[in-house]
């Protein structure tokens, strides 16, 4: 927590660490955790890393463990359908933003956010003229600061990405009960090439992101999407 407690200089005795998962999935939700430390006295938790540098074990062993060492933690989603209704960047503030009124709920006020990236999307953007589509609400009011890897190195945004991590893990394992095709119970709707073979076979499911080329333009030459649906899957780790 070296660098989080840099913040305590400004003040900051609350701060988030948010992060997300399943963005670069063709089916499924995207998912925000949050994990909020109190600067002025939490220890460090050991063997909590970066959720894409640990074993599916060792997730599920931590995950509970991060949910009592944090002061508060919460985890937001926003579904397939939400997703291709407003665009990635829009799904992510607002399974960011489920996430943080839960957090508000149970009573704590984060002083900062640290989100990891080079991209504020948790915030909402100004809309600079009548000409712009619409900006969806955002309930986070609290400063933003975007860090490349902090979720390698920053135990706060690194103890989000478990949580959130091991929530959209079982998601996906749900949805696999009624969607047994795909393989979500292992590749958690991930660009697999047995994915995409289900796809190319079945077609898309209701949890599937059909605003995105799942198969670089396939299903629409065979009739199966709409013509007009082209915004590109963007695969990714599981």
């Amino acid at each position: 927590m070296r660098f989080e407690r840099t913040f305590k200089a400004e003040g900051v005795r609350y701060l988030a660490g948010v992060d997300e998962v399943g963005r670069g999935a063709l089916a499924g939700p995207v998912s925000v955790g949050i994990a909020v430390v109190d600067l002025a006295k939490q220890k460090p938790l050991a063997g909590v890393r970066d959720s894409k540098l640990l074993s599916v074990s060792e997730r599920e062993r931590l995950e509970p463990l991060v949910r009592r060492w944090s002061v508060a933690c919460a985890v937001g989603h926003a579904t397939a359908a939400e997703i291709d209704a407003v665009g990635i960047i829009a799904a992510l503030r607002l399974a960011g933003t489920r996430a943080w009124n839960s957090v508000l709920a149970g009573g704590i006020v984060p002083d900062l956010v640290l989100l990891d990236g080079n991209h504020n999307w948790l915030s909402a953007p100004a809309q600079e003229s009548l000409f712009d589509g619409p900006v969806l609400a955002a309930a986070c009011e609290a400063p933003v600061r975007t860090r490349i890897k902090a979720d390698m190195q920053c135990l706060s945004v690194a103890a989000a990405s478990v949580i959130a991590k091991v929530e959209r893990d079982q998601a996906m394992r749900t949805l696999h009960a009624g969607y047994p095709d795909y393989g979500w119970d292992v590749n958690k709707g991930y660009a697999t090439s047995l994915h995409r073979d289900a796809i190319r076979a079945a077609g898309p499911s209701p949890h599937h992101r059909v605003s995105w080329r799942l198969l670089g333009g396939e299903l629409q030459d065979a009739g199966q999407l709409p013509a007009g649906e082209a915004a590109d899957g963007l695969g990714g780790d599981y």
